[in-house]
């Protein structure tokens, strides 16, 4: 039997997936909402981003989904008949996903 990396791919799908479902709806409410609507003041909110825990956390939402969205692209890509330019897509989803996980690295780590 052939040797596949398709079982990296799929795990940050599958990871990325549950991460978007179960811990972005709350990263947005509070995020978006709660500070706005005076729930939570500008003071609590700044000292909660800038512990070390939160950043951790916020990477891992921004990350996972990244990939997430990435291999549910190249896929959908490919079944709508772009089958021979699946490795150039494979590049520049997955490269994306990377760029961005080195750029919210940066800039969590900036914060």
């Amino acid at each position: 039997m052939a040797k596949s990396n398709d079982p990296l791919p799929w795990s940050l799908f599958a990871a990325g997936g549950m991460v978007a479902a179960l811990f972005m709806p709350i990263t947005i409410l509070f995020t978006g909402f709660a500070v706005f609507a005076g729930w939570v003041s500008e003071q609590q909110f700044y000292a909660l981003l800038h512990h070390p825990l939160t950043r951790i956390y916020l990477f891992f939402v921004i990350f996972l989904p990244l990939f997430h969205g990435a291999h549910r692209t190249l896929l959908t890509l490919v079944d709508l008949g772009l089958k021979a330019m699946r490795p150039l897509l494979a590049v520049l989803l997955y490269g994306g996903a990377i760029l961005g996980t080195v750029l919210a690295a940066v800039l969590l780590v900036r914060l």
